[in-house]
């Protein structure tokens, strides 16, 4: 689709960078924004040259917008799933913020809405995964340089950002979960390097605790023990309330190599790998040419453009390859693999988690929807 008008939803911090990469763009373009500040709006549309005339007052004209076809959903997250609904019972492609949704029957719909609608594309922002370090990894698992991966630990402990007007985070109904406000970006990450290998998510083992250093409503720390269809086994520890910066510390071991990201590190060291595949066992560091040089292992530096995932700053984040990937979907006509549905099994570890918390016992998955949907309700 060409020159694809995009209505937009939340100007806060991620949603105007999005909104910057989309008015780069010359296939798309901006025509509404919808935000409960009118002088956040227009300041954050003239910023980007935009008329201060897109901003749209009430959702419902956005949707019924001849010129918007596709809806850009950035707002906090208990609007994510009714605002996401909405659009697609609108006939508008969807690029959703995590979570999908904060509440189950809705993350039950948006799927059901995917499904009745093979023509709309759909995407919930798992952004880590558009990490050169993620692209990487991912190539690394598909092509066996690990064997077959049979532990795997992804982190995500991350102080999120509760100033000012983000104070919102701290309330339940506002924020959801932890699991969905930030640690399922980790889990996104893992379930698609195991993906890379055939591999599934089979049964999970969660625990919270809220021994919080902010007054958060909800368990602010998680840790996730995953069983994988493969025989791997995934660790996550989840955290948004507690860190020293950003811990995204990944650490892959298979039967023929294994890697290890530390976020904490100068990046020459961030980064470490070795494979009986490829480097004959020997350990080797892709961000280090001194180490390389001294070592005779150039040939196995990663390009200086590397990224890796070790800022919470939504400004070093890969926003322009999010937004170009969700583009080329609707322009080709070609479901994202971050759909809702397609990412279903990311979303479906977050909710099993919960009941597995609270039950004290794994749960299997894929998850029983019936099952789930009893015990959210019951939940309130």
């Amino acid at each position: 689709m060409s020159n694809t008008g995009i209505g937009f939803v939340g100007a806060g911090w991620m949603g105007a960078t999005l909104m910057k990469r989309l008015a780069d763009r010359s296939d798309t373009r901006v025509v509404a924004l919808h935000q409960r500040s009118r002088d956040k709006a227009e300041e954050v549309l003239k910023g980007l040259g935009l008329s201060p005339d897109f901003y749209t007052p009430n959702y419902e004209d956005l949707l019924s917008n001849p010129e918007v076809d596709a809806v850009f959903v950035c707002s906090t997250n208990e609007a994510h799933g009714p605002q996401s609904i909405a659009a697609l019972e609108a006939g508008k492609h969807v690029f959703c913020e995590k979570p999908s949704a904060t509440r189950f029957p809705d993350f039950v719909r948006e799927i059901e809405l995917e499904k009745a609608n093979p023509g709309l594309i759909t995407m919930v922002d798992y952004l880590m995964n558009f990490d050169t370090l993620e692209n990487h990894i991912r190539d690394m698992a598909a092509r066996g340089d690990f064997g077959s991966i049979t532990q795997i630990q992804v982190n995500y402990r991350h102080p999120i950002n509760i100033a000012g007007d983000k104070v919102w985070k701290l309330a339940a109904d506002r924020m959801g979960d932890a699991i969905g406000m930030g640690i399922i970006h980790s889990l996104s990450v893992m379930v698609n390097i195991m993906a890379a290998q055939g591999a599934k998510p089979v049964r999970v083992y969660a625990n919270s605790s809220s021994v919080h250093a902010r007054p958060f409503e909800i368990p602010a720390i998680w840790n996730l023990h995953i069983e994988f269809s493969n025989g791997g086994t995934g660790l996550c520890f989840g955290n948004v309330d507690q860190a020293n910066g950003y811990d995204a510390y990944h650490n892959i071991h298979g039967t023929d190599g294994g890697l290890i990201f530390d976020s904490y590190l100068d990046r020459p060291q961030k980064i470490r790998f070795w494979s009986n595949k490829v480097t004959n066992g020997k350990w080797i560091y892709p961000l280090d040419p001194e180490r390389a040089k001294r070592d005779g292992t150039e040939s196995y530096l990663w390009p200086e453009t590397t990224t890796t995932p070790d800022s919470g700053d939504v400004v070093h984040h890969q926003t322009g390859a999010c937004t170009d990937h969700f583009m080329d979907c609707v322009n080709s006509g070609t479901q994202s693999f971050l759909s809702f549905v397609n990412s279903a099994p990311v979303a479906e570890l977050g909710w099993a988690a919960q009941m597995s918390a609270a039950w004290k016992k794994p749960i299997d998955l894929p998850l029983d929807y019936a099952a789930a949907g009893e015990f959210f309700a019951s939940a309130g």
